[in-house]
């Protein structure tokens, strides 16, 4: 696949991605957006705080971030291509959620990505997330493109595409390591004040009645996700299937109501 390709020999296929992509969005052009209404765009956004922002990927982290944009009175569209995972969100958030796959191009011009000041792009997928801003940005104007990073080998060819910002979780999460903190086997780390949350650190010990296994086993309360796993001086994002280890350090975020619970399921003897 072309993506593979890009992806291994980044240097090798940025102008096979690029062309791609130019083929797609002229299929749409007479739904696309003029030059002059793109530069019209642009200059219209320039340091003003984003009348209208499109979140693309309803997973967790896309429902916090549209759930705390909407909290401050932002206008924004969370974009969803699972069925089921689409009618769940559109229970609690309503019109806010819409249903269709964010790399298409007739899905682009249905949410209105043509008056978009802000596209965030937080699916599990690092090609998706690249096609979405790319689109986003050179063919729709949208003046600012922020994307989730999976692999962070990835950020250097994303920064080469024109993405304006990228996020990699392990990256954020070293730096948080990285702090001169005092040493303990539970510590917030940061608080998070927008949200309103916490960055805890917790390390497994031998008895921890969380070790041996995966995520998705664990009885965690409501309010907190476990975030990365930090094991043998490397990091990894954590997923359902992750097994816990003796030495690891979780790094979770949390609600402060629940971090006491969170220590107590997570720490205790098992």
């Amino acid at each position: 696949m072309l993506f593979d390709r890009l992806f291994d020999r980044p240097y090798r296929s940025i102008t096979d991605y690029l062309q791609l992509t130019q083929q797609a969005c002229r299929l749409y052009a007479a739904d696309l957006p003029t030059p002059e209404q793109i530069a019209t765009h642009r200059a219209s956004a320039e340091g003003k705080r984003p009348s209208y922002i499109i979140v693309a990927g309803g997973g967790k982290v896309g429902y916090q971030l549209t759930k705390a944009l909407l909290q401050e009175g932002y206008e924004v569209l969370l974009v969803e291509k699972r069925p089921q995972r689409y009618h769940l969100l559109r229970e609690e958030l309503g019109d806010a959620v819409f249903y269709g796959d964010a790399c298409e191009i007739r899905t682009m011009v249905r949410m209105g990505m043509e008056r978009a000041d802000l596209v965030v792009a937080v699916t599990g997928d690092d090609e998706d997330n690249l096609v979405i801003c790319q689109v986003a940005k050179r063919w729709f104007g949208v003046p600012r493109t922020v994307t989730r990073i999976n692999n962070p080998r990835n950020e250097e060819i994303f920064r080469m595409l024109g993405i304006d910002e990228t996020i990699s979780a392990t990256t954020l999460l070293f730096q948080l390591i990285e702090q001169e903190v005092a040493t303990s086997e539970f510590l917030p780390l940061a608080l998070l004040r927008r949200g309103g949350l916490e960055v805890v650190e917790m390390k497994l010990g031998a008895n921890s009645s969380a070790v041996g296994k995966p995520v998705r086993e664990l009885d965690l309360p409501q309010g907190c996700l476990l975030v990365a796993v930090v094991r043998d001086n490397n990091a990894q994002v954590v997923s359902g299937d992750t097994v816990l280890q003796p030495g690891d350090i979780v790094l979770a975020l949390a609600n402060p109501e629940v971090i006491e619970q969170l220590r107590m399921r997570v720490l205790q003897s098992g």
